[in-house]
C-alpha cells in the first residue's frame, strides 16, 4: 500500500494491519493459509496450461466446478489433500509441488 493512501486511512480512523493480524492467525496457521494460497495459484496455472475449464478439471477429480473454484483460491473448508490430488491430476509433479511451495512467497498487504 502506497505510504500516502495508508496515512489517508490512518487519519480517517482505519487501522492498518496484516491479515494475520486482523484474522488472528497463529505464525503456524498463517504459513498453512499461505501454502493453500500458493498452492491453489499454482492449481490455476496448470489447469489453464492444460487448457482445461474448471469444469473438466472437476470432472477429471469427480468433484464440481464450485469446488475447484474454491481450491483455486484457498477457501474456507479446502483441504491440503485435496489441493495436492488436483495438482497431480492436473498433471504437476511432486517435484514440481515442492519448488512451488519453495518459491512462491505472498507478501501481506
Amino acid at each position: 500500500m502506497k505510504v500516502a493512501r495508508r496515512k489517508k486511512l490512518e487519519a480517517a480512523g482505519w487501522k492498518i494491519a496484516t491479515t494475520e493480524e486482523f484474522l488472528d492467525l497463529s505464525p503456524e496457521e498463517a504459513k498453512i493459509v499461505e501454502m493453500k494460497l500458493a498452492l491453489g495459484d499454482s492449481l490455476r496455472r496448470y489447469r489453464i496450461r492444460r487448457g482445461w475449464t474448471q469444469q473438466d478439471l472437476a470432472k477429471r477429480l469427480r468433484s464440481s466446478q464450485s469446488r475447484v473454484a474454491k481450491l483455486e483460491t484457498g477457501a474456507l473448508g479446502v483441504t491440503l489433500d485435496l489441493l495436492f490430488r488436483a495438482l497431480f491430476v492436473a498433471g504437476a509433479s511432486t517435484n514440481e509441488v515442492a519448488r512451488e511451495l519453495r518459491s512462491k512467497r505472498r507478501s501481506a498487504a
